[in-house]
């Protein structure tokens, strides 16, 4: 753990100079605004001039928390009901995050929908169900539109741009009136060098693979300057999973909690050296992952990366220098 503590508290303590966070705002403004996704997300323009180390100033965006949203949403659909709607995300993410969920969709709208209603369910009549029914696919199918085109923005900034939010929790995503999804909170920007960048493409782009191949995920992750103790390329193999993809693997040995997970492997063979470059992308991933429970998804973050990460490759080549000590690159770019 020391190393990700060691980053995560060099990056905690930048996100108090908001003279960097309007700068960021800028710059990944204007890298959204020639990208592919200029019509679907938008970042608020800071007014620099008005800006200082202890005061931001920017663009105001008209919509509402993402999660909010969905929980507005939710309520509708049980009469207004906003604590039971609240109630409900709580409960259905806890029981993905502790493998409660089949993950069959057709039979968890219905169980979902007769669980929800509770009590009322028994006065409903079938037309009622079957309405209610449509508005809750409709809904989870918008919801997860959003999380999908979310996870391809911050892959091009990741792989295209180098430069991301490292904290993409649900209230730093606005649902705006627009229809687009609004970015905000660029405290904890990351920038990532083009070998960060083309480190991480191989990883993810050996992850995303129909048939995984253990010596060329080991290989990738060594590459970008993870290390363990005994080289153990199947443990190795299995952490790259967790930070980069899913915890799917420790679901089905019985891990309820990621970090138990993390655990099991590192008694193991212990990781070492964790490269500061790869912490924020492991935390952003964790972090969709945690939007997606919400949704009841088991979101594979590699799966919708992998198309950024092999543009990333494609367009610069794969001839990576080895880290030196997992921390800083042997040559200058």
């Amino acid at each position: 753990w020391d190393p990700i503590l060691r980053e995560l508290e060099m990056q905690m303590m930048t996100e108090f100079d908001y003279t960097n966070e309007g700068q960021n705002l800028l710059q990944v403004g204007k890298n959204m605004a020639k990208s592919p996704y200029a019509n679907k997300v938008k970042v608020p323009y800071p007014m620099l001039d008005l800006c200082s180390k202890n005061l931001l100033v920017m663009e105001y965006l008209e919509g509402k928390k993402l999660a909010t949203s969905i929980e507005e949403k939710l309520s509708s659909i049980l009469g207004g009901d906003k604590l039971m709607a609240r109630k409900v995300l709580k409960a259905k993410q806890q029981a993905l995050f502790e493998s409660k969920h089949s993950g069959n969709q057709k039979k968890g709208f219905l169980k979902d929908l007769n669980d929800i209603l509770g009590e009322s369910n028994i006065s409903m009549s079938v037309l009622e169900k079957a309405a209610k029914a449509r508005m809750l696919m409709t809904m989870t199918r918008d919801a997860r539109n959003k999380l999908s085109l979310l996870l391809d923005a911050t892959g091009h900034q990741i792989f295209n741009d180098g430069l991301y939010n490292g904290d993409p929790h649900p209230g730093n995503i606005l649902v705006l009136e627009c229809g687009r999804l609004g970015l905000i909170d660029y405290g904890q920007t990351r920038s990532l060098t083009k070998h960060d960048r083309l480190a991480l493409a191989a990883v993810v782009c050996a992850l995303g693979r129909k048939t995984i191949d253990i010596h060329e995920i080991t290989t990738a992750m060594n590459k970008f300057g993870f290390h363990s103790r005994d080289n153990n390329e199947e443990n190795i193999a299995k952490f790259a999973a967790l930070y980069f993809d899913s915890d799917a693997a420790g679901k089905r040995l019985g891990y309820a909690t990621p970090q138990k997970y993390l655990q099991h492997l590192n008694s193991i063979d212990p990781m070492v050296e964790v490269p500061d470059p790869a912490v924020f992308v492991a935390r952003t991933s964790f972090l969709f992952r945690g939007l997606g429970a919400l949704l009841q998804q088991q979101l594979h973050t590699s799966q919708h990366w992998k198309k950024h990460a092999k543009i990333a490759i494609d367009a610069k080549g794969e001839d990576l220098q080895l880290y030196n000590l997992g921390i800083t690159p042997i040559a200058n770019e």
